[in-house]
């Protein structure tokens, strides 16, 4: 199953972010949306997993999502947060996903049996770092995830 990860898109969702997201069964974003029209736009393409960023926090629209989420995805337990810094230090054992944004650095690091992945930023270039999003390819028995560069 494909499931696609975006985060801080910052009121800017790039075509060469739809094109790489279509066909995914899911979608996760991983906050600083910018825009309740980014999110009507990701629906359309799939069901979504979303929390709230820093810069979504003042934004009525933001309002009724959550700063972080626990929930399943085909099998494996997923903690979606915007900030890496608010990952509970005693993470529940079961957790064996943990997605994030913030840094705008797209990073999958395993620390053992636990995937710790952020797609980066698929909004806005900020500084000389690259515009990307994270992919999933998600069975029972195993994740394998991938960063997609969408700019050169």
């Amino acid at each position: 199953m494909k499931v696609g990860v975006i985060s801080d898109t910052h009121g800017l969702l790039r075509p060469e972010a739809l094109a790489a997201l279509a066909g995914c069964a899911r979608i996760i974003h991983g906050g600083d949306i910018g825009s309740p029209d980014i999110l009507e736009q990701l629906a359309s393409v799939a069901p979504l997993h979303v929390v709230r960023g820093n810069n979504d926090l003042q934004a009525d629209w933001a309002g009724q999502l959550a700063d972080s989420l626990q929930f399943d995805l085909y099998g494996w337990q997923v903690l979606l947060v915007h900030d890496i810094a608010d990952v509970p230090a005693s993470l529940d054992p079961d957790v064996r996903v943990v997605i994030t944004g913030h840094s705008h650095k797209p990073v999958i690091e395993w620390r053992g049996e636990r995937l710790y992945l952020n797609p980066g930023s698929a909004g806005r270039r900020r500084f000389k770092l690259p515009v990307t999003l994270g992919l999933l390819e998600v069975s029972a028995g195993s994740i394998e995830p991938r960063i997609v560069s969408l700019l050169e």
